[in-house]
């Protein structure tokens, strides 16, 4: 396929703004593409390379802007192409204004440029500019990208810039690509949606369809090495969780960075969130891996910054490690990393994505070993409300970000955002309570107050709405201890009454009637947020606002 004939479908589809019909031109396009359909339906969608393959053209936009002046002519500079771009506001117009084709340089094509451009050969120079390293490398780019827009016309120089960019933005979508591929090759658009999670390849995809049907997209398998998009989690509410699923998975929400795991038995290899490879960065996880792990595997996990005692540090820590280098091993030096994974993809030989959470669990644990292996992040199977808030006030004192709710009969959904997994969402609306009673803590906490009774005012006097005790680090509870003790006026066991003199600004998930406490509501999943101290308990939230929240639903 000549580069013309793409550029003119590409200026089709950027006209058109129904989504079927853009379906149907991708399609047509896909059918009529001959040896170059894996390519042109990742120009289409504007990428070089699959969107599982790290490599990068990494083309900042003043060498485009350097490689268009040149091929433009002897009076046309970068600013030149700068100050157009500022006019028009997009770069594929600012390279179609020029008239290409007659300037000669290192890499100009042919003879003057008059020699037709082909999808093969755009494709075949972009991949070695992408390989360009060291030296030089950026003087050798240049030239390969003027060479391109030395052969082009005003469409092919238009299309070129915005992919050389990566601003192609013609309305191709991967949801139009799929069922583009569909209707081109007559396949069941669910099995070119498996077949894409499975493989993160249009490309591959498109010509298994058309090669291969429906029998071959479905024989597409996970494969270690190519990463898969993650699974992704919506916000929701325990109390949502507890009503759609028989029980809930529950498990630790962690401050770090999101790794796929992919060992093969020899090598492993770890890609971030957006399929970057990071293993370089990350020894000490190759390491963890190599020596925990004796089958191939494709795993799911978070890296977590700790310090020398174990303890999670802030996710900035982790970003250092992610981005370094160079000096890796000085920077392991100065912040450690561990390996929470949370899932299993991939078990020797045998994918799992379709396999429930509990049953992929399993395997993760049977990988390294067993349950309580350190590597394993836990799974907690509950039915109600109370162990949940059980298990986010232990995470939140050990310094994690809180909980993850997982329906755990679901299967793995790459790149999905669906139901099945659900981040504990945050509070949105706070309440100024009082304190007028507390718990003693246990074990390591037995010295100081650790559930504190909640009050609403009314007039003079104080109804409870609640208890808290979630969103209070141990150094907090030693300051809030130091601050209620002189109010105490009775104890009986570890319970104590307190008069009211301390406010607490509380954040909650809903307010719920109840008969359990005297003013008729309680709060559901309460965090505590503050001491506020600019506040007395005749300042505290009323009972009435407390209605008034209940009636409108918490505006």
């Amino acid at each position: 396929m000549e580069f013309v004939e793409f550029a003119a479908t590409a200026a089709a589809i950027d006209e058109e703004p129904a989504d079927l019909e853009i379906q149907s031109l991708v399609a047509d396009a896909l059918r009529d593409s001959g040896t170059d359909l894996a390519t042109l339906v990742r120009f289409l969608l504007g990428r070089v390379f699959p969107a599982h393959d790290s490599r990068t053209l990494d083309i900042g936009p003043r060498l485009c802007y350097e490689a268009i002046a040149r091929a433009a002519g002897q009076n046309v500079s970068a600013d030149d192409v700068e100050t157009r771009l500022a006019e028009t506001g997009e770069i594929g117009a600012v390279a179609a204004s020029y008239d290409f084709g007659g300037q000669q340089g290192l890499a100009a094509f042919g003879n003057g440029g008059q020699e037709a451009l082909t999808v093969a050969a755009v494709e075949t120079r972009l991949r070695e500019l992408a390989a360009v390293d060291g030296a030089g490398s950026q003087e050798t780019k240049l030239d390969i990208l003027f060479g391109l827009f030395n052969r082009c016309s005003d469409d092919e120089a238009r299309y070129l810039a915005r992919l050389v960019l990566e601003e192609m933005r013609i309305g191709v979508g991967g949801g139009s690509v799929r069922d583009a591929i569909a209707e081109a090759f007559d396949v069941p658009v669910d099995s070119v949606e498996r077949a894409l999670q499975l493989s993160n390849d249009y490309g591959l995809v498109a010509e298994t369809a058309r090669s291969e049907g429906e029998d071959g997209l479905d024989a597409i398998q996970l494969e270690i090495g190519r990463p898969v998009q993650a699974m992704l989690a919506q916000t929701g509410t325990v109390s949502g969780a507890l009503e759609d699923w028989e029980n809930v998975g529950v498990e630790i929400k962690y401050d770090g960075a999101r790794v796929q795991v992919h060992y093969d038995g020899e090598r492993v290899a770890l890609y971030s969130r957006n399929m970057e490879e990071v293993t370089e960065p990350l020894p000490e996880i190759v390491a963890t891996v190599e020596q925990r792990v004796d089958v191939p595997v494709i795993l799911d996990g978070e890296v977590v910054a700790v310090d020398d005692a174990g303890d999670p540090l802030p996710f900035q820590q982790v970003l250092r490690r992610f981005r370094r280098k160079h000096d890796v091993a000085k920077a392991q030096e100065n912040v450690s990393l561990r390996l929470h994974a949370f899932d299993c993809l991939h078990a020797d030989g045998e994918d799992l994505l379709d396999a429930p959470l509990v049953e992929r669990h399993d395997r993760l644990a049977s990988v390294f070993d067993g349950e309580n292996s350190r590597e394993v992040s836990r799974l907690w199977l509950c039915e109600d409300a109370e162990t949940i808030e059980d298990i986010e006030t232990d995470a939140l004192a050990d310094g994690h970000e809180g909980i993850m709710l997982k329906q755990p009969d679901a299967p793995y959904t790459p790149g999905k955002r669906g139901q099945n997994w659900r981040k504990r969402k945050p509070d949105v609306e706070t309440l100024d309570l009082v304190v007028t009673g507390a718990e003693w803590g246990e074990g390591r906490r037995a010295s100081v107050l650790g559930t504190f009774e909640l009050s609403v005012r009314t007039g003079e006097e104080y109804e409870t709405i609640g208890k808290v005790a979630t969103g209070i680090t141990d150094e907090k509870l030693q300051e809030v201890t130091d601050l209620l003790e002189p109010h105490i006026t009775a104890e009986s066991g570890t319970e104590v009454a307190i008069d009211p003199a301390v406010v607490f600004e509380v954040g909650y998930e809903e307010i719920q009637s109840s008969p359990t406490y005297s003013s008729g509501y309680a709060l559901r999943f309460p965090r505590f947020l503050s001491i506020r101290t600019d506040k007395a308990p005749a300042d505290a939230d009323s009972l009435a606002r407390v209605e008034r929240l209940v009636e409108t639903g918490g505006d």
